[in-house]
């Protein structure tokens, strides 16, 4: 096998790899994200847009564990598992569809926090105009929920980006000027 073949199918193993444990990790921030106040608990999943990047999430490490297997055996038997054309055409379009499902669910984890932030702000600084006291807590806790759903969405981010650099390299193998 030609070395520059190796190091892209190498590549597409290490790309699956971080696909999947970030894609993991983001899950298990947004649903470890919640906080008790008052006895009232809140959830991630109180939040619609927060349930979206779970199952972007969930989708990213279900299609990575679908494809990691294929990509380790090619990596270590220098062929594929299934010959004639239907792997580089899955992986082709799945690649494609979870990345736009990993993209959509970054852009709807960072829109909400950024919103809910907004509206946090606004709500304490409207009670805190009105004479009332003691809302420290009530925005530092509710600043940390969306903080963290931020930074789940970052975490998915990265998925996605890694998912995106996959896109290339099973277009250019699918067109035949790839591996």
């Amino acid at each position: 096998m030609a070395t520059s073949k190796r190091i892209i199918i190498n590549s597409i193993v290490v790309l699956r790899i971080l696909t999947l444990s970030a894609c993991a990790a983001a899950g298990v921030l947004i649903v470890t994200n919640n906080f008790t106040l008052d006895g009232d608990k809140t959830k991630f999943s109180d939040i619609k847009g927060y349930r979206y990047v779970l199952a972007a999430a969930a989708g990213g490490v279900l299609y990575s564990l679908i494809q990691l297997p294929f990509a380790l055996y090619q990596a270590v038997k220098e062929k594929r598992l299934i010959n004639g054309q239907f792997l580089p055409v899955f992986d082709f379009y799945g690649d494609k569809v979870i990345g736009f499902f990993l993209a959509s669910g970054v852009g709807v984890g960072f829109g909400v926090s950024i919103e809910l932030k907004l509206l946090i702000d606004q709500l304490v600084d409207g009670l805190e105009s009105l004479g009332a006291s003691g809302l420290d807590e009530f925005g530092d806790k509710n600043k940390k929920f969306v903080d963290r759903g931020s930074i789940a969405s970052g975490v998915l981010l990265v998925g996605f980006v890694t998912m995106a650099i996959l896109t290339i390299l099973t277009s250019a193998n699918r067109n035949g000027r790839g591996f």
